[in-house]
């Protein structure tokens, strides 16, 4: 069981799926292919029909406050402008639509947060991300939609002040801090007002000690899950050692994702769900037990 056994009724969607499958697949942004659009409802809905386990919706909030389903910066890809949404109101962030799939008779608009999300609830899992801006406002609006369980909320590990916001919120949401170093990793773990249930890890090279199975098992023994991303990312810049979706599909899964298998991780994010599920499915499950500081 991963998380404080105090948090345990909380976490109990959370470890249920890690209990049925070993390890799962998060979806990033939803699947956004075709006519359907990343950080969407149909999205979601496309993600978990493709074998997604863990849909990732990132948010951003309007110049007046309200809240959006959408990654700023790709204003220009998605919705052809050369605003940013964040300095935008609500009401003209409404007017907006996705240039490549809006067509007679479906209108194809950037979709507010919280109806996204109550659409969901009692079923879909959410990985919440960049949402740590507005934690201050955005935490009570998503104590209205009463699905805590379901929502897996994260933010940079060196930043205390995110971590004191979500510390000090009576609603103890699943908690996830993103780590760039064996410090971040361990620096939330045994706080009694944080519900740290895993820790997602960020490895630019394969000089990172993430890539030991021996760290990884010992995380899992302090009762978090490891998340590793595969996704790659228009920046360049590797998110996990160069093991990810484009060595995996261009080369092959074992290339890109067999090495996170082997390493134990937990949660492997993909924008290829239904690839990643189909080579998960191949694989002969690995004991997570710990001998000797290695996992095996």
């Amino acid at each position: 069981m991963f998380g404080q056994t105090r948090f345990a009724a909380m976490n109990a969607a959370f470890n249920a799926r890690l209990g049925e499958y070993g390890t799962l697949v998060a979806v990033h942004r939803g699947t956004g292919l075709a006519s359907i659009v990343e950080n969407t409802r149909d999205a979601v809905t496309a993600a978990v029909a493709s074998g997604g386990d863990l849909v990732e919706i990132d948010v951003v909030a309007s110049a007046d406050g309200e809240f959006f389903a959408f990654h700023d910066g790709n204003e220009r890809r998605l919705l052809g402008v050369d605003m940013a949404i964040l300095d935008l109101p609500a009401a003209q962030i409404d007017t907006l639509r996705y240039v490549h799939a809006d067509r007679p008779g479906r209108v194809s608009r950037v979709e507010r947060l919280l109806d996204l999300l109550a659409h969901f609830r009692g079923s879909t899992l959410f990985n919440v991300d960049r949402s740590w801006h507005w934690w201050p406002t955005l935490l009570p609006a998503l104590d209205g939609l009463d699905m805590p369980g379901q929502l897996l909320l994260k933010s940079r590990a060196w930043d205390g002040e995110h971590a004191r916001l979500l510390r000090e919120h009576p609603v103890k949401y699943p908690y996830m801090p993103i780590c760039g170093s064996v410090e971040d990793a361990f620096a939330h773990l045994d706080d009694p007002e944080l519900n740290t249930v895993g820790v997602e890890l960020l490895a630019t090279d394969a000089s990172s000690p993430f890539l030991d199975a021996a760290f990884v098992a010992d995380l899992r023994r302090r009762g978090v899950f490891v998340l590793v991303n595969a996704e790659v990312l228009t920046t360049g810049v590797p998110l996990f050692a160069g093991y990810d979706d484009e060595a995996a599909v261009l080369g092959s899964p074992e290339q890109g994702w067999g090495p996170l298998f082997e390493l134990g991780v937990d949660v492997i994010q993909t924008d290829w769900p239904w690839l990643l599920r189909d080579y998960r499915n191949t694989r002969v499950p690995a004991s997570r037990e710990v001998s000797d500081g290695v996992a095996s």
